[in-house]
């Protein structure tokens, strides 16, 4: 059995980011994420003029309940979107002018219905170019709350981003959503936000935010379980192989854990305990139809999976995975078709046959770490796979393809 550390939650190290910034005191963050995406967020939140200190294993963030520590501000918010969407929110608590843009990739994502929500709740918010996208201005003067309703169905970082900011409003927020996907990363947000101190309550789809602010704490990171998910696969893939990965059990924060249950279904021998996950080839997997709306990240990870399956695989109700970092269903359709998969698409849906996949194959990564990591499980069993643009895992996972190797090479 192969025992593999996974870095921190990039999830739960940008939300823990935002609430040690917004707390009063100091927090430390114990293993948070090193990568591209957090290390944008951290950069943001010291140009916002909140003070961060980083040393190996922890980084220790000095509060600021009443916002940015200073009035005016140009924030880069690279190609991270919970950089683009949590921080133009929490300087809209301040008091001042933040400018905020990000990478081209970034620019073409959207943010709409946050910024709407926005200037609902009276925040002077204007976008320097396409409407509902970067670049944007915050003319910041606090935030004094009240009731709105959200449409969370593109992005579960748009309710995210308004649950922390309602805190530190007046009057607290009441927040009922029309629509939400991807909903176990709302509850990544509700365990932290009341872990640093605030009340929140739920009837049906409204969101109930009191006006507490927060506390500052000792917060430890988990291991990212979207990373993880290429482990797991890859373990379910070889016959004979397991992988653990400790830190990431039943107590875990994050619903993509429940891609392992996934990988159950399909016959992996699978654990979970109180102290970490274990995943066991059985030498078989079974094909299946899978609703992955809760744990969309994982998508590209079983689609690079599926044509080593027996029967086909279909996954369902995906239709957000069109509007990451790139198109990711048609990405996979793309390089699996490439690799003489038999693939068929549907706005929110992607059906794979068995097959063996035949390299050499270029992968066309379109920038997108998480095409990149899931191919890499394809490529065990395909000689010849090579990526475009293998470098864009710094977004997430800097030394994944290290890292990756060394689990593969280890008996």
């Amino acid at each position: 059995m192969t025992v593999t550390h996974i870095p921190g939650s990039k999830s739960v190290t940008a939300r823990a980011l935002f609430l040690a910034a917004a707390a009063e005191g100091t927090t430390t963050l114990l293993r948070p994420l090193v990568s591209d995406d957090t290390e944008g967020f951290a950069e943001g939140l010291t140009a916002l003029g909140y003070a961060v200190r980083r040393e190996p294993g922890a980084w220790h963030i000095e509060g600021r309940p009443g916002g940015p520590g200073t009035d005016t501000a140009e924030v880069y918010c690279r190609d991270g979107a919970t950089t683009a969407r949590f921080l133009p929110t929490l300087a809209a608590a301040g008091h001042g002018t933040y400018r905020f843009d990000a990478s081209e990739q970034m620019r073409r994502r959207p943010l709409g219905p946050l910024t709407t929500a926005l200037r609902g709740l009276g925040v002077d918010l204007r976008h320097g170019g396409r409407e509902g996208h970067h670049p944007l201005a915050v003319h910041a003067r606090g935030v004094r709350g009240g009731a709105l309703t959200l449409d969370a169905g593109q992005s579960s970082q748009y309710l995210t981003a308004l649950l922390l900011l309602g805190p530190l409003t007046a009057e607290g927020l009441d927040i009922t959503v029309t629509d939400l996907v991807s909903e176990p990363y709302v509850e990544i947000t509700l365990a932290m936000m009341r872990g640093f101190g605030a009340e929140i309550s739920q009837e049906g789809r409204t969101y109930r935010v009191a006006p507490t602010g927060y506390r500052a704490r000792t917060y430890g990171i988990e291991p990212d379980a979207s990373t993880a998910s290429y482990f797991f696969a890859a373990a379910a893939l070889e016959p004979g192989r397991s992988v653990t990965v400790p830190g990431l059990g039943t107590g875990a924060l994050q619903g993509d854990l429940a891609f392992a249950d996934v990988l159950r279904r399909m016959g992996a021998d699978v654990e979970i305990t109180g102290t970490g996950t274990t995943v066991r080839s059985t030498g078989r997997l079974h094909g299946l139809t899978v609703n992955m709306r809760d744990i969309s990240d994982t998508m590209p990870t079983l689609a690079a999976l599926a044509p080593f399956a027996e029967g086909p695989v279909r996954i369902e109700d995906v239709a957000n995975t069109r509007v990451k970092e790139c198109d990711r269903l048609d990405a996979c359709a793309e390089n699996l078709r490439r690799l003489g998969v038999t693939v068929t698409t549907g706005p929110d849906w992607i059906e794979i046959q068995p097959g063996a996949p035949a390299g050499p194959v270029e992968i066309a990564t379109h920038g997108d770490h998480r095409i990149v990591m899931s191919f890499a499980v394809t490529a065990l069993r395909t000689p010849g796979i090579t990526f475009d643009d293998p470098g864009c895992v710094k977004k997430t996972f800097p030394d994944f393809h290290r890292a990756f190797d060394t689990f593969v090479h280890t008996p």
